[in-house]
């Protein structure tokens, strides 16, 4: 991680109390040759894993719908968001974490995950690098009800939508999770359901 055209970093420590936001202070060498100090808030949250459960013989998708208490002050009426399937890796693989998420967020026992991708969704202010997975489900591999793990305070509801409904869905602002998004229109555009 290191380039010439940036030097004395310095990190001050704003908070740790859920995850961590840094003030970060350097010099950045510009585009045209001069040092200019430059300040900016990092939050690091760690790195991420995100999954669309898809079935071809029923043509539909599960997603998940939880409140998101920063869309509800930022407008969004009600604060849920239907997404996609996503954790944080906490140490483990990102086929691990992912595998581990499915189960505890929708009920799904899942063995088989293709890694499409990954992605930051937010580099101007957050650190976290997003490992993008896509999975086939079957009714035979629920196990449980899902709704997510209790000592995390999760409440979620899992959602069986039509993959069409859900690409629709994206239209019409019902879904305007990024993750998701990304994941529906991979979908569409590889032919995953065909």
């Amino acid at each position: 991680m290191s380039t010439d055209r940036i030097k004395n970093l310095k990190t001050e420590l704003l908070s740790d109390n859920w995850y961590t936001l840094n003030k970060l202070t350097f010099d950045y060498l510009q585009s045209n040759g001069e040092w200019r100090s430059v300040t900016r808030e990092c939050y690091d949250r760690g790195d991420g894993a995100v999954i669309l459960l898809y079935n071809k013989v029923k043509q539909t998708v599960v997603l998940t719908k939880q409140l998101r208490i920063p869309t509800y002050v930022n407008g969004n009426k009600e604060g849920f968001l239907i997404e996609a399937c996503a954790g944080m890796l906490d140490n483990d693989k990102p086929e691990d974490c992912i595998k581990k998420e499915v189960e505890e967020e929708t009920g799904y026992r899942i063995t088989n995950v293709e890694k499409v991708m990954e992605a930051y969704s937010s580099p101007g202010s957050v650190t976290e690098i997003l490992h993008y997975f896509i999975g086939e489900y079957s009714d035979q591999m629920k196990v449980n009800e899902g709704g997510g793990a209790a000592n995390e305070t999760e409440d979620i509801e899992v959602l069986e939508l039509a993959f069409n409904t859900a690409v629709n869905s994206i239209k019409t602002g019902e879904i305007k999770d990024i993750k998701t998004i990304c994941l529906l229109q991979y979908a569409q555009i590889n032919n995953i359901m065909q």
